[in-house]
């Protein structure tokens, strides 16, 4: 199995376990404050990642262009808007809608591919991503009012809008990230998927901590107290949430973004497993057959 393939999945596992860790924590603080805590307590284990990587193992240290920091600045930034935005959704009554929508992340991060990096998708491998996307759809209406075809007739009302704008900026940072770290490779003795990931893992989680922190200072200085009196916690979802980070941006300089938020999609799986297996709870008709989805798009991505 392909390195990519490993990385991904482990990143995705991950990742679940962040967002766990951040429902716990949004008893205790704000939302501003529980996503704050996702890059700023991730900051220590980012630039020790790289540190391992540049002293202990002795990596060489790539040397940034205008590129690195344009694309790093834009991921960064689009990753905070798509945050913000999903969030956002949760103030609505039907956000099932926007969430929903917000799903199509791989298919978006797959047009901008092509548009700016003029990277081309096989036809074997829209479709997988087509089929994992239609199944993370059909998950997150499966405990709603909303039914499959009313859901795709709602793609003109807001939430949906709010979710495919959402879905556009996580597409827009899986793209640039990738481009960021494909940047450093000139100035390498050769490519280095490790160092590369690592040193815009550092750059961007540094600028989206202090963006966020700033924003704090200035409008929710209330939270910082909260933050604080939380640390311990707030330490392991740092953790978890950095290494997961530093899962992705490996992934995606080896591989194509929407190929690997494509396979990124087995993250609900892991959710829709603790919900049975850990919380107890009952499946429905619609979950069983986005879990099917997500699994054939996935072998199929796979077998492309």
């Amino acid at each position: 199995m392909e390195t990519w393939v490993l990385i991904t999945v482990a990143a995705a596992f991950l990742q679940n376990v962040r967002s766990a860790m951040q429902k716990h924590l949004k008893g205790r603080m704000g939302t501003t404050g529980a996503t704050f805590v996702r890059f700023g307590f991730g900051v220590p284990f980012a630039l020790l990642y790289m540190a391992l990587l540049a002293v202990v193992l002795a990596r060489p240290m790539p040397v940034p262009d205008a590129r690195f920091f344009a694309w790093a600045v834009v991921g960064g930034i689009a990753q905070i808007a798509a945050t913000f935005l999903l969030v956002h959704l949760f103030s609505f009554r039907n956000f099932a809608v926007g969430t929903a929508y917000s799903r199509t992340e791989p298919a978006q991060a797959a047009l901008f591919a092509l548009v700016f990096l003029g990277e081309k998708a096989s036809a074997g491998t829209l479709v997988a991503i087509a089929i994992s996307v239609a199944g993370v759809m059909v998950i997150s209406v499966a405990r709603s009012v909303v039914s499959v075809r009313s859901l795709f007739l709602s793609v003109f009302t807001r939430t949906a809008g709010i979710g495919l704008l959402s879905g556009t900026c996580f597409g827009i940072s899986a793209v640039a990230y990738r481009s960021a770290s494909l940047a450093l490779a000139p100035s390498l003795p050769a490519p280095d998927y490790m160092i590369q990931a690592s040193y815009t893992l550092v750059f961007v989680i540094v600028l989206q901590t202090l963006l966020m922190l700033g924003w704090l200072v200035m409008r929710e200085r209330g939270e910082l107290a909260r933050i604080a009196s939380a640390w311990r916690p707030a330490l392991l979802v740092g953790f978890v949430g950095a290494t997961a980070s530093f899962g992705w941006f490996m992934a995606m300089t080896l591989q194509q973004a929407a190929v690997v938020k494509a396979l990124a999609q087995v993250e609900m799986l892991f959710t829709f497993a603790s919900a049975v297996l850990v919380f107890k709870e009952r499946v429905n008709r619609l979950e069983i057959a986005g879990c099917t989805l997500i699994v054939i798009g996935v072998l199929a991505l796979l077998m492309t």
